[in-house]
């Protein structure tokens, strides 16, 4: 009998973390290596953040706080709801946790059982299918190929539904495609969930600022009130304060589920550091200047990624909406062999020879549900980005 469980069996590691460790290991050894696969803005957090925190460590604020997150941070939350996207919540209908991914856990544990569904648009977030299936349930990869912008279409969604689809995850800006879905175009998807009452919302807005040009965020119980009650709107402070590293994330829900996913916090980690939670109050409550001038960095760092990328032989590069990544397409380059004999079986493959050749670090796309293809975080500085492209313009050009 293993001594480990037998859960473990039906899930991986995180592949976007293995990149960016043996990025680092390769870094260590002395190679020149450009690491573009963290999902991490490379700001500082805004100082005002860092002093609101420093000002919580001198009152003493370190003790235990609720499970679930503090009075103050749940009012903040409330408050941002309403003003940012229309929606009106209680704080007994907010639930904060040590992250958004702990989040999305606790709530996909506190609901799950043998045999549920939960459908996913692929490409995803590398974390959803196996959350899903360390919860008891069934990941449903719904394709979204690049021909329809990488975005699910209603029929596809209408298609997935089955009797036992508990969930459907949404995520707009997308994590790994930066594809931002209309209003026009969540409204079509919300149709098709009111007529499946049974069918519950789980929304991934974590990267709801990060949007370019004259792209409009909106978010299902915002479009569609109809689903208010069995919708989790999700969000978090990492990506639009650059708080990555103070794990906060929260969700927004109906009261019997908050009070299910506390449970489950209150016996697995208890409170989110109450430092932490206090430097999330002042990111919320406080100036939002940051959020505007980051955005127009990413997006300047947009352009110039996309524009090089589809300089590249064989590279498509769709345009992206939103967040810090873009995820070309790469269907020219399979089938050859690079320039240092390695063959580009797939985008795997191709990932792997990337890095040993050029240097360069980027996911493969089998890793987010959708081939061949690769992701690209553009979250660096404007030089790096610019030697990271011209070194792939020139592995895809060696490519015969």
């Amino acid at each position: 009998m293993s001594f480990l469980s037998a859960s473990l069996d039906r899930v991986k590691p995180s592949p976007t973390i293995a990149v960016t460790t043996k990025a680092a290991e390769l870094k260590a050894a002395g190679r020149d290596v450009i690491g573009l696969g963290a999902g991490e803005p490379d700001f500082d957090t805004p100082d005002n953040i860092k002093q609101a925190a420093i000002a919580a460590i001198q009152a003493g604020k370190t003790k235990y706080t609720a499970v679930d997150g503090l009075p103050e941070l749940k009012r903040a939350i409330c408050d941002k709801f309403a003003r940012e996207n229309g929606l009106e919540y209680q704080p007994n209908q907010i639930s904060v946790g040590t992250g958004g991914k702990q989040t999305l856990f606790n709530a996909l544990l506190a609901t799950l059982n043998p045999g549920d569904e939960v459908i996913i648009p692929a490409p995803y977030w590398v974390s959803y299918p196996d959350m899903v299936l360390l919860a008891g349930g069934e990941p449903v990869a719904v394709q979204c190929p690049m021909e329809d912008a990488y975005k699910l279409t209603p029929a596809a969604l209408e298609a997935a539904i089955t009797p036992r689809t508990k969930w459907f995850v949404f995520n707009s800006p997308s994590n790994p495609t930066g594809a931002g879905y209309s209003r026009t175009e969540l409204k079509a998807l919300t149709d098709v969930l009111m007529r499946h009452p049974h069918v519950w919302v789980l929304s991934d807005d974590m990267y709801e600022h990060l949007v370019f040009d004259d792209f409009e965020f909106c978010t299902p119980a915002q479009v569609e009130p109809g689903l208010y009650e069995r919708t989790l709107t999700c969000n978090g402070v990492s990506k639009a304060y650059a708080m990555t590293g103070w794990r906060i994330g929260y969700a927004a829900g109906p009261v019997p589920l908050i009070k299910a996913m506390a449970k489950i916090q209150s016996q697995s980690t208890s409170n989110p550091c109450s430092i932490s939670q206090w430097a999330a109050v002042e990111a919320l409550n406080g100036p939002q200047d940051y959020i505007r001038e980051s955005r127009a960095v990413f997006q300047r760092r947009r352009d110039l990624v996309v524009s090089m990328l589809n300089a590249a032989p064989g590279v498509t590069c769709p345009v992206p909406e939103g967040a810090f990544y873009v995820y070309p397409d790469i269907s020219g380059c399979i089938g050859k062999t690079s320039a240092g004999g390695a063959k580009i079986a797939d985008d795997e493959a191709f990932a792997a020879a990337l890095l040993e050749e050029t240097g360069v670090a980027v996911v493969f796309g089998a890793a987010f549900g959708l081939s061949p293809a690769f992701r690209v975080s553009y979250a660096t500085s404007d030089a790096a980005l610019t030697e990271a492209c011209s070194r792939i313009q020139a592995f895809c050009g060696g490519l015969s």
